[in-house]
């Protein structure tokens, strides 16, 4: 899929300031590393461990994103940006539609290895980087953020895309020979996630765009529920739905103002 590619004016001068981490920076990187990817070769989905390789993550340094954008560029024409933290839906959803995804670049330190309130490169890099050498998981990444930011301004239409955004993208599983497997990224940057959610003590839902607009999510909590694909193409195929599911809850809110 394509797009016209424009800069975003306001992150147009961030970056990655490579030489500025620290070598607890690369500690933390290290341990956050070793300690979750033993977890992920039974639990991981296989596009996620493939794209692992493909990125060349290592465990002893913090990734720089020129190398691994030249990477990425070359798989499936996507790119990181650097972001100081969490950014506001149209400048999130634009940067997405045209291929590029936003990521933090600071580390937590060592006191905050097991939790933090706002998602740090671990969570952004780590967990996110290795799917977007995946190329229908990012088509479907592109068309839903071209949604998004259509919709950037009505905060009803906002909540709803953000239900499938954190029910796929962050929280998602997949069924892959007979077995679940994640791809969310909310879980694979999670050790105990990981574990739970492949359990028996989460609900799982076969993927469902009606039941997943209707569900709400839990945010400083393991989820209570996961949906479940069957491949990426089916990810992708559902874009037509949510749109049509979108606009329908949109002109039934409008008619009941």
């Amino acid at each position: 899929m394509k797009t016209t590619e424009r800069v975003i004016p306001t992150l147009k001068n961030m970056k990655q300031v490579y030489e500025n981490y620290t070598e607890e920076d690369h500690l933390v990187w290290e341990i956050l590393f070793n300690r979750q990817i033993n977890n992920l070769p039974m639990a991981a989905t296989e596009a996620y461990l493939v794209g692992m390789e493909k990125v060349g993550f290592k465990n002893e340094v913090v990734p720089n994103f020129e190398t691994t954008n030249d990477i990425l560029k070359a798989l499936t024409g996507w790119e990181l940006v650097a972001v100081e933290g969490i950014v506001d839906d149209e400048v999130f959803f634009e940067l997405m539609s045209n291929r590029k995804f936003p990521a933090t670049t600071w580390l937590r330190n060592m006191e905050e290895l097991d939790y933090l309130e706002e998602p740090d490169m671990f969570h952004d890099v780590f967990a996110h980087v290795p799917l977007l050498a995946n190329q229908q998981f990012v088509d479907f990444l592109q068309a839903l953020s071209a949604i998004g930011h259509k919709h950037a301004g009505d905060a009803y239409a906002i909540e709803l895309l953000s239900r499938i955004y954190w029910f796929t993208v962050e929280f998602g599983l997949i069924r892959e020979n007979e077995a679940l497997r994640i791809y969310g990224a909310g879980i694979l940057s999670s050790a105990g996630e990981t574990a739970y959610s492949l359990s028996s003590e989460p609900t799982h839902h076969e993927f469902d765009v009606d039941k997943i607009l209707e569900t709400p999510f839990e945010k400083d909590s393991f989820q209570t529920c996961y949906f479940i694909i069957d491949s990426y193409q089916q990810l992708f195929d559902s874009i037509g739905e949510i749109q049509d599911k979108l606009n329908e809850k949109l002109k039934g809110k409008i008619m009941m103002n």
